[in-house]
């Protein structure tokens, strides 16, 4: 008797230990978390959509997080260079890193960032996080396959959102703080009047030029603009200037997000977005904070 249970346990099968998997940004980390469903499990480092992404901090619970992943996605372009350090201080030969500006192949000299508000940017990643989990678990690979395509039908009625919003309101001029929605807001056909250095000067930090703050300024009061675009984590004297202007003449205005809020995934967010754009243009809706509309 002793002999047959002793043998029926060894014959129990062992199951697999969850792949640990980070994404330095939400965003990344929803994404990882619908491909790698049972058998990944997933956090995220930056996951407060009210502070600045750009005063993150490290701290050494991340250096243990990223010490103990066996996945990282990371977004790359200087974004979170931070991660590159730590993820050298901690080497694991098998760890698998996702960067997705070299996924990508954008350049180093891109100026723009926030690549996850470009339509192509989540669905090679979620292709390269898919082939990357096979990497670790080849057993489930085809399992991680399916979802990746799964996800990638997902992102089908955000593109046509998209497209939409492009053939009923063409080259519709558009005011933004920051370059962080502009990828999605080229591809729905809006034309971003905001002089980039102004975009650039308020991204990181430092002093625009007076000539671009007064570019800015003539398109709020000679209502060059159908909508205003501003970077609701990122809030200082200037930009509260331009809101006021845009209040003072009547411009619809819409805050995005450089870290996923809170409630949605990445394919809802998204959609939000261009929901609140859409409200901005056609009806004169502000939408300041996703989930309700300013005055």
């Amino acid at each position: 008797m002793a002999l047959f249970w002793a043998t029926a346990a060894l014959a129990q099968p062992v199951a697999s230990p969850r792949i640990s998997a980070l994404g330095v940004e939400n965003e990344y980390a929803n994404v990882i978390a619908q491909i790698g469903g049972q058998y990944v499990t997933v956090s995220a480092i930056e996951t407060d959509p009210n502070t600045n992404p750009h005063d993150f901090e490290v701290s050494p619970r991340i250096a243990s997080q990223i010490a103990g992943a066996d996945l990282i996605v990371e977004n790359g372009l200087g974004y979170d260079s931070w991660a590159n350090r730590m993820i050298a201080a901690a080497p694991r030969a098998s760890r698998q890193v996702i960067d997705v500006r070299r996924l990508l192949a954008v350049p180093r000299t891109t100026r723009n960032p926030h690549l996850w508000y470009s339509p192509a940017t989540m669905q090679a990643v979620a292709q390269a996080v898919a082939l990357a989990l096979g990497r670790l678990a080849p057993a489930h690979a085809a399992y991680f396959y399916a979802n990746a395509q799964k996800f990638d039908a997902s992102l089908r009625p955000w593109l046509a959102a998209m497209a939409a919003f492009k053939a009923e309101f063409p080259n519709v001029p558009v005011a933004v703080t920051e370059p962080v929605g502009d990828d999605m807001l080229q591809a729905m056909g809006a034309n971003i009047l905001t002089p980039f250095g102004l975009q650039a000067a308020i991204m990181n930090g430092t002093d625009p030029s007076p000539q671009d703050v007064a570019t800015q300024d003539t398109l709020f009061t000679g209502h060059k603009v159908k909508l205003f675009v501003y970077n609701q984590q990122v809030t200082d004297p200037l930009t509260q200037s331009f809101l006021a202007l845009a209040r003072q003449n009547a411009i619809p205005v819409v805050g995005v997000y450089e870290t996923m809020p809170t409630g949605y995934d990445y394919q809802s967010w998204m959609q939000a977005e261009v929901a609140a754009l859409r409200n901005a243009v056609s009806r004169n809706i502000s939408t300041r904070t996703l989930g309700g509309s300013a005055p």
